[in-house]
């Protein structure tokens, strides 16, 4: 997704970013708004790009340093665009013994695109996580907000299409 704010094009260190410097004025001298910051930057411009770290380290004081561990520590930040519908599978054990890997090689098949990957145009990513916490549900998958559970390689694949024809018919 292509940044719906001013924090890329020009470098930081060239103009003032008044949307990012909202964010980070929202946050001044609190301890350890690192992340807090970084989640709202992520959520403006869809991702955490090097101009956009670049800036809130210099108007929050922070190092640059610390901002990039905290983007790379935490699966929830992304230093690439992502697409609009993010997919994450759940891989935990009750999902990986529901047949989680049949759906994410089923995605990867709809898609194009392998796990970690986002469709070229920025439609789609798909992620594998560690567990969504609805073992119940197993297999799951999230796409953004949503999740779909007790999933079969037929109702990936068409939950997909569904979000194809809908992004189709909105253009």
């Amino acid at each position: 997704m292509a940044c719906n704010c001013d924090c890329s094009g020009p470098s930081s260190k060239e103009r003032e970013s008044p949307e990012l410097a909202e964010i980070i004025d929202n946050f001044k001298g609190e301890k350890g708004a690192a992340i807090p910051i970084l989640q709202e930057v992520q959520k403006r411009c869809g991702y955490l790009s090097e101009e956009a770290l670049d800036f809130v380290a210099q108007r929050a004081k922070i190092e640059l340093s610390q901002l990039y561990g905290v983007a790379t520590f935490y699966a929830q930040f992304s230093l690439v665009p992502v697409g609009r519908n993010v997919i994450s599978v759940c891989q935990g054990t009750a999902c990986h013994v529901a047949g989680a890997r049949k759906i994410t090689e089923a995605l990867v098949d709809e898609l194009g695109i392998a796990e970690g990957e986002t469709t070229k145009d920025l439609s789609f990513t798909l992620r594998g996580v560690s567990c969504l916490g609805a073992c119940s549900l197993a297999p799951v998958m999230k796409i953004n907000e949503e999740a779909f559970g007790r999933l079969t390689v037929k109702g990936a694949r068409d939950i997909i299409r569904r979000i194809k024809m809908k992004d189709k018919n909105n253009i």
